[in-house]
This record gives structure tokens, C-alpha cells and sequence, in this order.
């Protein structure tokens, strides 16, 4: 796809729901008692991969453009689940075949295949799941097993795995605590106790007792990961406005990245809905400073990663990303892609084994981006190409439809 150079880039947005929410609405829903609406959901593939597996096992999951209707399946079904490009849907289901006492096997598509996965199943072995992983990879098997709750102290700031903790914990006797390093996104803890589960957060601690779940209906709010490509444009080409966006902050590291390169932005019309901040998200053109960051400030803004180096790309002075690890076991090397990425844009940016060195240079000139089918990537690169000074190419540009269907048509 060729994207054109834009001097001035205006205009208000309805981004798509949260697909960390939508999935665990989903997933939730489908084994609780009840039925649920679910609305302003994120259809993307990687949400419709969790859909399908839980109708696997047994649950009722109708879509009707943003809507979900489920009727909720309390005993689960033996099955094989396959879950696409998506690591929330395997890592979860994970811990949530463990605690409901069926045998599961888990595959995906090559992508999701190369990722880790026994960073989840050897805590969830704490607590006596069993579960077999290939190498460390997918395919998963999680065989029934009685789980005892415990201590567990995980060794990353990771939603997926704390999430699926839980969601093991949920089955289990007594009661058990998750332990992060760094507070991970909650909105597992917060939906869970919003269906009746027996859960308490305390600071990066939370603790889980046996417990079953009330269906609930959930207004999904927009994703502030797939809202801040047009955020960035703003700050870069002119004023956005992105309407409903969950302001979470667990999530919303990236306004305080904002904060910190002097890009001005506001939040308007904040209320809260389902138990989740939001907020209307509006941007201007602002003078872009340099910024460096750490380990610290990951767990809130690890997807927006790519995007924030791009902005660096554009900043007065060299910004220094340190701690982001995590971003070489996404659908790409996203620390070799984004570098790459910034590279065939013309900016300077050194990847290192953690993070980025990104040297400022106001102004782009653009060039030919590969997305290496990664959807952040692909997103990111795009946003560079509109503030380039002469556009330029993205290969492999379907790879959005995974988080962001409708991207190229608002962007367009």
C-alpha cells in the first residue's frame, strides 16, 4: 500500500474497541452463569480466534457487528483449540483449562507457535496444573489436574501471565496470590470481581479464592493502543480527537511518555463506564523533545512501543529506550522491526538488546516499509509515512485486520 506525505492531518475518530477487554469479556462470559451482551467489541481476528475457541469448549458466542451475545457453558468440554495469531487467547486459556479441569490442546499459526509459552505454564505448574509444552512452544496440552492455591511471584510484569493465574486460581483450593514485579494491566481483576469472583488486588499483589462467575454485560471501550497511531499524528501533523478511549492506567503509559516529550494533549469528557476510566483523547501539533524511559514504565505502555519510537524519530535531541526485552517475543522482533522500521523512513535508531537509541531528526524523508506481518509495525510505519516528506510503500499491509480492521480506511 503507498502512502501519501499529509502537511496537515485533522480530524475526529471512533477507534475500535479494546482488545485486551474484548477478550476477556469473551472468555469470562463463556463460562460463567448467565447469558451477556458484550458491546463495542473488537472483531478483529485475534478476538474472533478467542470466540471460536470458547465455543469449542462449549459456550453459545453469536457476533452481529460489534455485538456479542453469550450464553455461558459452566462445564467445559474436551477439545483442540486453535488460536490463530493470538497469545492472549492461548496463554490465558491456559490457566483457565487448568482450573476448570479439562483436557485441552492448544495450537496456533507460526507466529504464535515461536512465542514462549512455558513463562506460563511453569507458574501455573506451582499450583499442580499439568500442562506440556514443545519446547517451551506451542502446541499446549493442559491435561486435568487438582490445583492447590499457593504464593506464586512471577518474573515478569505480564498481564497474560498474571491473567492466567487467576483464572487457574479460580479452581483451585484455598487460597493463592500473584505477586508481579511491577504492576501488570488489571483488567482481568477488575472484570472478575465485577462477575462475583472471590479476588482482591492489593499494589502489585492479588489474591484469588475458589470461586464461580455471574455473567455480565460489558461495554467494551476504545483501545488506546490502536488510538495512539492517530494520537501520534496529531502531535505530529495538526489536531486529533479519539472519542471513548479507555484511559486505564495500567494502560495508558503512553500519555505519560506524552507528558514527558512535550506533546500537548487533554482529556475531555472522563466518566467511567463498566468499571473502566474513559475518556475523549485530543491532540495537537506539538514541538517534540527527547525522552528516555526504563523498565519502570513498560507494563503500561509495552504495545505503543513502536509507535513511541517513532515519534523519538522526530524529536529535538536522542531519546534512550531501556527495559522493553518484552518486545522480542511479540509477532515480530518488534525492538529489530521497529528499528528497522525507523531506518527505511530515514531516522536514526540503533536497536539495542533491550531497547532503542534513537537520535531525532524533526523531519523524515520516508521510504519503503516492511511489516514483517506485524500489525503494530505495520500501523506505525504508516503514521511515519503520512509525516514523511514523501510517503512511500508497506508490504504486507493485511497484518492490521488482527487488532485494527478499519485502520487503513480511517486513516484514508
Amino acid at each position: 500500500m503507498k502512502i501519501l506525505p499529509r502537511t496537515n492531518f485533522t480530524g475526529e475518530f471512533s477507534i475500535p474497541g479494546d482488545k485486551s477487554i474484548t477478550h476477556r469479556a469473551i472468555m469470562f462470559n463463556a463460562v460463567a452463569e448467565g447469558e451477556a451482551d458484550i458491546t463495542g467489541a473488537l472483531l478483529g481476528e485475534d478476538c474472533l480466534s478467542t470466540a471460536a475457541c470458547m465455543r469449542a469448549l462449549g459456550a453459545t458466542v453469536e457476533t452481529d457487528g460489534d455485538r456479542i451475545h453469550i450464553c455461558g457453558a459452566e462445564t467445559l468440554r474436551d477439545a483442540s483449540l486453535d488460536c490463530g495469531n493470538s497469545g492472549t487467547t492461548m496463554r490465558l486459556l491456559m490457566g483457565l483449562a487448568a482450573g476448570r479441569g479439562v483436557h485441552v490442546r492448544l495450537t496456533g499459526d507460526a507466529s504464535l507457535s515461536s512465542r514462549p509459552m512455558e513463562r506460563v505454564a511453569a507458574p501455573l505448574r506451582l499450583l499442580g496444573a499439568d500442562i506440556a509444552t514443545e519446547g517451551g512452544r506451542a502446541p499446549v496440552e493442559v491435561r486435568p489436574a487438582r490445583l492447590q492455591g499457593c504464593r506464586v511471584e512471577t518474573k515478569v510484569a505480564s498481564a497474560q501471565v498474571k491473567s492466567a493465574l487467576i483464572l487457574a486460581a479460580l479452581g483451585a483450593e484455598g487460597e493463592t496470590v500473584v505477586c508481579e514485579p511491577l504492576l501488570s494491566r488489571d483488567h482481568t481483576e477488575r472484570m472478575l470481581a465485577a462477575m462475583g469472583a472471590r479476588i482482591r488486588a492489593d499494589g502489585c499483589e492479588v489474591h484469588v479464592r475458589k470461586s464461580g462467575l455471574r455473567a455480565a454485560d460489558v461495554r467494551v471501550p476504545a483501545d488506546i493502543s490502536s488510538a495512539a497511531y492517530f494520537m501520534a499524528l496529531g502531535a505530529l501533523r495538526g489536531e486529533t480527537l479519539c472519542r471513548n478511549v479507555g484511559v486505564n492506567p495500567t494502560r495508558a503509559g503512553i500519555l505519560r511518555v506524552f507528558k514527558a516529550m512535550n506533546v500537548q494533549f487533554s482529556l475531555e469528557n472522563e466518566r467511567t463506564v463498566c468499571g473502566e476510566p474513559v475518556a475523549d483523547i485530543r491532540v495537537k501539533k506539538s514541538p517534540l523533545r527527547a525522552v528516555s524511559f526504563g523498565r519502570e514504565w513498560m507494563p503500561s505502555l509495552i504495545d505503543e512501543l513502536p509507535v513511541i519510537a517513532l515519534l523519538c524519530a522526530f524529536a529535538e535531541g536522542e531519546s534512550v529506550i531501556t527495559g522493553a526485552e518484552e518486545l522480542r517475543v511479540k509477532e515480530s522482533d518488534r525492538i529489530a522491526t521497529t528499528a528497522e522500521m525507523i531506518a527505511a523512513l530515514g531516522g536514526d535508531c540503533t536497536a539495542t538488546a533491550d531497547g532503542f537509541v534513537i537520535r531525532g531528526k524533526r523531519a523524515l524523508e520516508g521510504g519503503n516499509v516492511r511489516s514483517h506481518k506485524d500489525h503494530r509495525i505495520a500501523m506505525s510505519g504508516a503514521v511515519g509515512l503520512a509525516a514523511s516528506a514523501r510517503g512511500g510503500e508497506i508490504e504486507d499491509v493485511e497484518c492490521v485486520n488482527i487488532s485494527f480492521p478499519r485502520f487503513y480506511d480511517l486513516l484514508g
